[in-house]
């Protein structure tokens, strides 16, 4: 039987890499999938993850129907074996409604990706139906941390360099951009709580940048 499955994590966690991770594994082992996204920070129909990983994948508007989507594919003679899912607390919850029925009476797998709570701490309405239905949840492996070196597991949302704890509850923004108008940090309980962010305590948390393509001077040394 095909599973529901929701991988979740705050920001930073590598769940993005994860889903093309995913989807790269499945693909290998000869079965053909679709990937979806909604309001990746890069901009529409793609996935994109923090060290660089890219793919294109289909936008999930307002008005999107998984399961009138998926029909029309197999019925055109399609073959459809898995869905990776990314962004999914930005998704409305008839499309969690969707893609359960799509697990249930299509026997497709569906991976899901996505956050947990926003950054007030409310869990995002299309998450908590994922925790509702799925057939399991998985937290992220990677834990992401906070300025002060405890596990991260809190969004914090940074306006003007200020945390803010009101708001609409999805506006895009990114943890790579501190001098954005709006930005998210990654705090500990306490920290989030005590609204402490790493301006505020004076601390630099921008990352380094990593070093993935870097060469020895002189080119890579010889085999």
């Amino acid at each position: 039987m095909a599973e529901l499955v929701f991988f979740t994590g705050p920001m930073d966690s590598g769940k993005s890499t994860l889903a093309l991770q995913v989807a790269y594994t499945e693909t290998r082992a000869g079965r053909v999938g679709r990937l979806f996204t909604r309001g990746d920070r890069a901009g529409e129909a793609t996935i994109t993850s923090r060290i660089g990983l890219t793919s294109t994948a289909i936008e999930v508007h307002e008005d999107f129907d998984f399961w009138a989507y998926l029909v029309g594919e197999l019925s055109s003679g399609h073959r459809v074996d898995f869905l990776v899912c990314d962004e999914t607390q930005f998704y409305a919850v008839c499309h969690i409604d969707q893609l359960a029925r799509i697990a249930d009476d299509l026997d497709i797998e569906v991976f899901c990706f996505g956050i947990l709570s926003d950054f007030r701490t409310e869990l995002f309405p299309a998450s908590r139906r994922l925790v509702e239905l799925c057939d399991r949840m998985e937290m992220a492996q990677v834990r992401p941390r906070c300025w002060c070196g405890a596990v991260a597991t809190h969004n914090a949302r940074i306006v003007d360099g200020l945390m803010v704890v009101e708001g609409d509850q999805v506006v895009v923004g990114d943890t790579g951009a501190p001098e954005a108008e709006v930005s998210y940090q990654v705090l500990c309980r306490r920290h989030h709580r005590q609204r402490l962010t790493a301006r505020v305590a004076g601390v630099d948390a921008t990352p380094d940048p990593l070093p993935f393509d870097d060469e020895p001077a002189g080119g890579p040394p010889d085999s």
